[in-house]
Order: C-alpha cells, then sequence, then structure tokens
C-alpha cells in the first residue's frame, strides 16, 4: 500500500497528463469541449478514475464517452510513459454531475425560497384564531377570603 499524499500526488498528475492529451494529442471528432475535472487513484495504484465533464447536448456527451473510450489505451500509454510507475493504473472514465446537481440544488432552494415567502405574505396579514392574548393573567385576590385557601 501506499501512502494517501503520494496517491494524491500521482493523482493530480494523472489529471494534467489525461488533460493535456485531450487537447492536444486526441483529435477524435466526437470529442467536445470537454474538462477533465478530477481523477482518483486507489492506494494500490492499479485503478485510476478520471472525472470529466462535456459542455454541449446529450448526444455530444454520449460522443465525448465513446471518443474517451476508445482513446483510452493511447491515453493510459502517455500516463505511463510521464508518471514513471512500475505498473500503469488501469483508467476509467466518468462523467462528472457536479453541473447538474448544483443546478438542481439551486432549483430547490429557489422553489423553498418562493414557499418561505408565501408563507410570510400569509402570516403577516393572519389573526390569531382565539384570544389575542391566550395565556392566563395571574388573578388578584382583595381579601383572603375569595382566594378560598382556610
Amino acid at each position: 500500500m501506499v501512502d494517501a499524499a503520494r496517491a494524491r500526488k500521482l493523482a493530480d498528475r494523472i489529471q494534467k497528463v489525461v488533460a493535456e492529451m485531450l487537447e492536444r494529442r486526441i483529435k477524435d471528432p466526437r470529442l467536445g469541449f470537454v474538462t477533465v475535472t478530477d481523477a482518483r487513484l486507489t492506494n494500490d495504484l492499479r485503478d485510476a478514475t478520471v472525472y470529466y465533464t462535456v459542455f454541449g447536448s446529450a448526444e455530444e456527451k454520449a460522443g465525448t464517452g465513446a471518443a474517451l473510450e476508445s482513446a483510452k489505451g493511447v491515453i493510459r500509454s502517455e500516463v505511463g510513459r510521464q508518471t514513471g510507475l512500475r505498473h500503469t493504473p488501469s483508467l476509467t472514465f466518468v462523467m462528472d454531475e457536479v453541473q447538474e446537481n448544483a443546478q438542481h440544488i439551486e432549483e430547490l432552494l429557489a422553489k423553498a425560497r418562493r414557499a418561505d415567502a408565501e408563507v410570510a405574505r400569509a402570516a403577516a396579514t393572519a389573526k390569531p384564531a382565539g384570544d389575542p392574548d391566550p395565556y392566563k393573567a395571574p388573578r388578584e385576590f382583595q381579601d383572603e377570603d375569595e382566594r378560598g385557601d382556610d
């Protein structure tokens, strides 16, 4: 096993190598506007997961995924050459859905804000259903006979 700091450094290096390869050497027409967002490496340095985002439609995203899968061997050999590892890790490309999740959360927060504003608007004109002061004030007695304590 390798310590986590070394695995993280290698993962960062793999991320940079993959990004450079996609920018400069991979000329697949299916490859869309892709950004490598993260890379994670297992502790045994055998498997690397590369996360990416694609700007475009669903067809462009699917085409980019297919292009990455077809270029996986070339990218892996370049990763092995630039990292100098004895065993080059196998690469897995995963679509990073952070943008879609963030957009969904923003939509939910906007919906909650609208609901809160509607409740506040209704509460501004609301009146209590019972007495205006529902708490009983303590009774004051004039003399000891009215109190009932003998």
